[in-house]
C-alpha cells in the first residue's frame, strides 16, 4: 500500500470520530486551537522566516511573497478566524426541510458532513489554520496538501493544531498535511475515489487545472478572480473613486481585488481623469482602450488578454463603454465567476445588472474586497468556489456538508399487500 494511500485511509477512519462529536466539543477544540497558534506564534514565524528566505533566494516576490508573509499580527488573525468559526452556528444536523406526506412519512432533510476533504493550495500559510477549522466544524477530516513555497510554515501550524486534536483525544489524522509534494503524489490523491469526498483547489490558474484535469474525486474550482467594478451613469463619483482604490489598492494580489475598471461613457471625462491620478499616486498602472487613453495621455493600449487577466499586481485594465449593457457584455465575456460591482444610484440599473450577471459574489455599491467568507459572516473561507454545484461563492462551514433524507414512519408499506 503507497503512503499516500495509507494516510488517506487514516483521515477517512478518524473522520467517523469527528462525525460523532457534538458542537460544544468541537467549539471547545477550535477554542483550544485558536490559544495553541497564539502560544506558539514564535515557532511558526520562525518557520515562516525560513520559507521566506528561501522564496527571496528563488526571486519570488511582490504578491506571492506578501501571501507567503506572517507575522504577530497575522498570526492573531488567524487565530481571531479560528474563534469566529467556533462562534457559527452548527451546521451538522441542521434540519433544512421538515413535511409530512400524505401516508403519514415525515420526511426530513438533514446536513451531514461531507467525510474526508483534500485541500490544495499554495503559498497561504492561513489556509492551513482556516481549512482545517472550517473542515473540523463541520463534522469532517482534512487533507491538506499545501505548496512547496510554504512548507515550513504548514508543517509548524499543523504541528500545533495536531497537538490540540490529540489532547481532545482525537485521532491526529483527522488533520493530515501531506509533506511529500511531488506532482504524482498528489495525483495519486485525487484519484482516490473510495475515500477522498471532495477535493477543493485554491490557488493559481495553473493549478486548478491541473487538479481538475488529474482529479476522479469531486472537485469544486476555487478560478481566477476576474473581478471588474462598473461606473454606471448616475454613479456617486466620490463614493466610486473610493470603491475603485479601495478595490485595487488595500491588497493587489488577492483573488478579491478589482482587475477591470469599466466607465459609463457619459461619466468618464469627469470620472475618469481623477480615478487615473489616484491610482497612478498609488502606483497603479493603467492599461486602456482608445476611448479611455484619449482621457488618460500616457495610459497604455489594453489587449483582449489584459481584460482576460488576473494581474494580482498594480495594473488595472480601463475600458470607456456605451451603456450598462455594453458593460454586461464586457463581464460575461471576461469575466471568471467570482466578483463583480456595479456603482450606481439608479435601482432599476442595478437590479438588471444584478440579475444578468452569474458570478457567485455581485456587489450594488460596495468594495470588491467584501467578497471574502469573513466579512460575510462566514467566519472564514475554506475558498470562493466558482463552480456551480452544491456551494458557489464563498465557501464557509456549512458547504462543507450535504443534506440527506431521514424518513420517520410507522409501518407505511409502498405496496400493500391484499
Amino acid at each position: 500500500m503507497s503512503e499516500i494511500r495509507s494516510l488517506a485511509l487514516a483521515c477517512r477512519d478518524a473522520a467517523q470520530t469527528m462525525f460523532a462529536l457534538d458542537s460544544e466539543a468541537k467549539r471547545s477544540l477550535l477554542h483550544d486551537m485558536a490559544a495553541a497558534l497564539e502560544a506558539n506564534s514564535d515557532a511558526i514565524l520562525a518557520a515562516n522566516a525560513r520559507d521566506l528566505q528561501q522564496a527571496s533566494a528563488k526571486g519570488v516576490q511582490g504578491a506571492m511573497l506578501d501571501r507567503l508573509r506572517l507575522d504577530q499580527a497575522r498570526v492573531a488573525s488567524i487565530a481571531s478566524a479560528v474563534r469566529e468559526i467556533a462562534a457559527l452556528p452548527d451546521p451538522v444536523g441542521l434540519v433544512t426541510r421538515r413535511e409530512t406526506r400524505p401516508n403519514g412519512l415525515e420526511v426530513e432533510r438533514v446536513r451531514i458532513p461531507l467525510g474526508v476533504i483534500a485541500m490544495i493550495y499554495e503559498a497561504r500559510p492561513n489556509v492551513t489554520a482556516d481549512a482545517a477549522a472550517l473542515c473540523l466544524m463541520a463534522g469532517n477530516a482534512v487533507i491538506l496538501r499545501g505548496g512547496s513555497e510554504a512548507l515550513h510554515s504548514n508543517v509548524a501550524i499543523a504541528t500545533v493544531l495536531r497537538d490540540v486534536l490529540a489532547r481532545h483525544d482525537i485521532p491526529a489524522a483527522a488533520l493530515t498535511l501531506i509533506e511529500d509534494l511531488r506532482r504524482e503524489t498528489m495525483i495519486e490523491l485525487l484519484q482516490l475515489t473510495d475515500i477522498v469526498d471532495l477535493a477543493i483547489p485554491r490557488g493559481g490558474e495553473g493549478l486548478i487545472r491541473f487538479v481538475a484535469e488529474h482529479a476522479r474525486v469531486p472537485v469544486i474550482k476555487h478560478y481566477k478572480g476576474v473581478c471588474h467594478l462598473y461606473v454606471d451613469a448616475s454613479a456617486d463619483e466620490a463614493l466610486a473613486l473610493n470603491l475603485l482604490v479601495d478595490g485595487k489598492t488595500s491588497r493587489p494580489g488577492v483573488c478579491n481585488a478589482l482587475e477591470t475598471l469599466l466607465i459609463h461613457r457619459d461619466i468618464a471625462e469627469s470620472f475618469l481623469p481623477n480615478a487615473a491620478r489616484a491610482l497612478e499616486e498609488r502606483g497603479v498602472e493603467l492599461r486602456g482602450c482608445e476611448r479611455s487613453r484619449a482621457l488618460v495621455p500616457g495610459m497604455r493600449t489594453a489587449s483582449d488578454e489584459d481584460y482576460a487577466a488576473e494581474f494580482l499586481d498594480l495594473i488595472l485594465a480601463v475600458r470607456v463603454i456605451d451603456d450598462l449593457g455594453a458593460a454586461i457584455g464586457h463581464i460575461q465575456r471576461f469575466g471568471s465567476d467570482h466578483t463583480e460591482v456595479i456603482v450606481t444610484r439608479d435601482n432599476a440599473a442595478a437590479q438588471r445588472f444584478v440579475q444578468a450577471i452569474r458570478s457567485a459574489v455581485v456587489m450594488v455599491n460596495a468594495s470588491s474586497r467584501f467578497s471574502d467568507g469573513g466579512e460575510l459572516g462566514l467566519g472564514a473561507e475554506i475558498g470562493i468556489s466558482t463552480t456551480r454545484l452544491h456551494a458557489y461563492g464563498p465557501m464557509g462551514a456549512e458547504a462543507l456538508t450535504v443534506e440527506r433524507f431521514v424518513v420517520r414512519g410507522s409501518g407505511q408499506v409502498r405496496h400493500p399487500q391484499h
